[in-house]
């Protein structure tokens, strides 16, 4: 059920593109989704704007995205933040209630991917654990509390996921030239891990541990069997 009406979403929308603030709106379904992509249009109609305009939309969740929403994402320069998480913790409940086919579809980061979104992926604290390696393997493996995958077309590459939380995260604000990803010149923020999520087998990444976390170039967390190497 949406929480405002089309006319207040509209409103808020032009309001926001007037001052040029950047909108992030939490959207679960594709109807609310529409509710989205109608006030964006009506809300660059009235200002004259592009329909394209390089603000940098976020629709939180993007849960039950459709193909063709994604589609209009990518036309209209909007960016789904997804929650792979919900395989885990509610996918079998989401393929009794809505079917398999839609179900399968929750959080489609592989789609999203091939058409060049720049999609990060969260857990919507205090809904689900703040741990991003949790996240990653959700979004690897996709797999729910029952061991089924819901959805295996949608499991994404490490690489896929590991973007979700790094340089598309730093893309969605507007950070993308100082955070994200391992460049000369950019904010030393990184973690050190005690394995490669690259090349462990997939469902092996929920076990990775943080060995250091380095925050603007300084260690800040380092794991006691690290300790010795940064005493040296």
């Amino acid at each position: 059920m949406p929480s405002l009406s089309q006319n207040t979403l509209n409103d808020l929308f032009k309001l926001a593109y007037q001052a040029d603030n950047q909108l992030f709106i939490h959207a679960n379904g594709d109807a609310s989704i529409d509710m989205i992509l109608k006030a964006h249009e009506y809300a660059a109609k009235a200002l004259q704007q592009p329909l394209d305009k390089d603000r940098r939309t976020v629709v939180i969740h993007s849960q039950f995205v459709r193909p063709d929403q994604l589609q209009t994402f990518k036309k209209y320069n909007i960016e789904p933040s997804f929650f792979t998480n919900h395989a885990y913790f509610w996918g079998d409940v989401h393929v009794e209630n809505l079917g398999k086919k839609r179900a399968e579809f929750l959080s489609p980061i592989v789609s999203a991917d091939k058409l060049g979104l720049k999609y990060t992926n969260h857990s919507d604290a205090t809904v689900t654990p703040i741990d991003p390696i949790f996240t990653l393997w959700t979004a690897v493996n996709r797999v729910s509390r029952s061991g089924k995958v819901i959805g295996s077309e949608q499991k994404a590459s490490s690489y896929q996921a590991l973007k979700s939380i790094t340089s598309h995260a730093a893309y969605q604000l507007f950070e993308e030239d100082s955070k994200g990803t391992l460049e000369v010149g950019k904010v030393a923020d990184f973690v050190v891990l005690d394995k490669n999520p690259l090349t462990v087998k997939p469902m092996q990444i929920k076990d990775i541990k943080v060995v250091t976390t380095i925050k603007n170039g300084k260690p800040i967390y380092q794991a006691k069997s690290m300790r010795w190497w940064f005493k040296k």
